[in-house]
């Protein structure tokens, strides 16, 4: 179980997050969803210490990773920013950053590195664009090839800032399939993500934040049949089922 308990945190000495607490299951995709502003990426930011906390914990399996050293907690915990750089190097370079926690001075990658970068490239089936530059691929490939550095990690836990951002449906649907199977391999997902039919049909659990407050955590029908959606973006959501599987959809 991941359990963050009532961080309190933020940025430039301003408070963003108030008494946040709520919980993951290993093997799920918990989605967070708020409006602009609301602190979601600041949340998934505290919850690695690239913003600190002015108090709280975040537990994995009852361990509180907070104040460990850097390397340590992306030892456990992948993120991966909503805003990327496209750096000029190719596929296989980028995944092997995901190997730098990992690292000794003087920072030379081992055998093992180079097998784990291997196997996590042909798992996201992009191991035949190993010396291709980042920039040549198409806005699909970039985010499995940054999805494949998270995996290299080798974390229980992987932080998403909106991994569908800039993506056609198309490609949206690639990532998700691919974010779930990294669920379904026994990951923490956490994910932020501002379309909300998105994450109701390819969520186990919704944490709503507003205000930097969350304002309920539950499964997206539990979601969606209390009506606080309403409250918390200010529009209506409506669901219809089809071939005994809800899509939802706002109006």
């Amino acid at each position: 179980m991941l359990e963050i308990r009532n961080i309190n945190g933020g940025y430039n000495k301003k408070q963003v997050l108030h008494d946040v607490s709520f919980y993951a299951q290993k093997g799920k995709i918990t989605s967070i969803l708020g409006s602009n502003g609301s602190g979601k990426s600041t949340l998934l930011k505290s919850l690695c210490s690239i913003i600190p906390v002015t108090s709280g914990e975040v537990l994995l399996d009852n361990k509180n990773l907070l104040g460990l050293p850097q390397n340590e907690i992306a030892q456990k915990i992948a993120y991966l920013s909503q805003t990327k750089q496209i750096p000029d190097i190719s596929v296989k370079r980028l995944v092997l950053h995901g190997r730098f926690p990992y690292l000794n001075y003087p920072r030379r990658y081992k055998e093992k590195d180079y097998i784990i970068v291997n196997k996590v490239m042909e798992k996201m089936d992009i191991l035949d664009l190993a010396d291709v530059p980042i920039s040549k691929l198409s806005g699909g490939q970039q985010q499995k090839a940054y999805l494949a550095m998270a995996l290299a990690q080798d974390t229980d836990v992987i932080l998403l800032d909106e991994p569908t951002t800039y993506l056609d449906i198309s490609f949206q649907l690639q990532v998700i399939k691919e974010i779930k199977n990294l669920a379904n391999d026994g990951k923490y997902i956490l994910m932020v993500l501002h379309d909300i039919s998105l994450a109701l049909e390819n969520s186990d659990d919704i944490v709503l934040i507003k205000d930097g407050t969350i304002v309920r955590q539950g499964t997206p029908k539990d979601i969606y049949e209390s009506n606080i959606l309403e409250k918390v973006f200010n529009v209506k959501v409506g669901r219809v089922e089809v071939d005994n599987k809800y899509h939802y959809f706002c109006k």
